[in-house]
């Protein structure tokens, strides 16, 4: 569906019971809701599943860049008004989870618990972002497509049909909603506000991730009083799609102890 939030239309896809308790599910950079796909399908008997498109990704509306965290946070609560939701369990993949650490900081009581997968409290060089950026406007994303792939998926996994979908994903993305995002990556610092957040919190991480290995899980789950750390096995930097099942589970055993 469509939704008015703010000043843009949001792509939402949503599965489960409207009286269920709601669970945000929030997409990395140069991808869509769809990297959730599985774990909403999983989970929509217990869960009202919430996958919504980021400002300027997959079917949501595109805006000129920089955007921010903050900006993409309340774009997110946004959305969550306009579903008539107050408050919700929150996951995110990468800038996904800075999203989701900002929406618990900014609206502690909004957030039921946060599941952090492949994400950090900054995402520095913030030169590199920048670069990235200004390339994504000026030359588009087919040169980088399978320079990002590599660091999404593990090398065995390349040829999967579901790889190859992610490297459609981040094709049609809109480059300049790309660009947008890759800036505010390049201004995100969550080391001092991340630390004071007292909610219930499960970090997951590829083992193989490259974009945010698994020390900066460590330091996540480390910076977050009580926060359970998994890393799964034979996964990069979008293990929702290469280990759903995994995830699945952890996910399960954390929402539903």
């Amino acid at each position: 569906m469509f939704l008015r939030t703010g000043d843009i239309t949001t792509h939402v896809q949503i599965d489960g019971a409207p009286d269920a308790a709601p669970l945000l599910l929030i997409h990395s950079l140069g991808t869509t809701g769809g990297i959730w796909e599985p774990q909403a399908h999983a989970l929509s008997a217990q869960f009202r599943c919430i996958r919504p498109d980021l400002r300027g990704h997959g079917l949501t509306e595109v805006t000129p860049g920089p955007y921010s965290v903050e900006g993409l946070a309340a774009d997110m609560f946004a959305l969550l008004d306009a579903l008539g939701i107050e408050s919700a369990h929150v996951g995110g993949v990468s800038i996904g989870g800075a999203v989701a650490q900002v929406m618990a900081a900014m609206a502690p009581a909004r957030v039921r618990s946060l599941i952090l997968s492949d994400t950090a409290m900054s995402f520095a060089p913030a030169q590199g972002w920048r670069d990235r950026a200004a390339a994504a406007r000026r030359e588009g994303l087919k040169l980088p497509a399978e320079t990002v792939l590599n660091r999404w998926v593990t090398a065995p996994f390349r040829d999967d049909p579901t790889a190859i979908g992610l490297r459609n994903m981040l094709l049609r993305t809109d480059p300049e909603g790309y660009a947008g995002a890759a800036e505010a990556l390049a201004s995100v610092d969550q080391t001092a506000a991340t630390p004071t957040l007292r909610h219930r919190t499960l970090v997951l991480v590829g083992e193989q991730d490259q974009a945010t290995p698994v020390s900066c899980a460590q330091a996540l789950a480390a910076a977050i009083p009580g926060a359970r750390l998994v890393v799964l096995p034979e996964a990069a930097h979008i293990p929702t799609v290469q280990q759903p099942v995994l995830v699945i589970a952890a996910m399960r055993e954390f929402l539903l102890p």
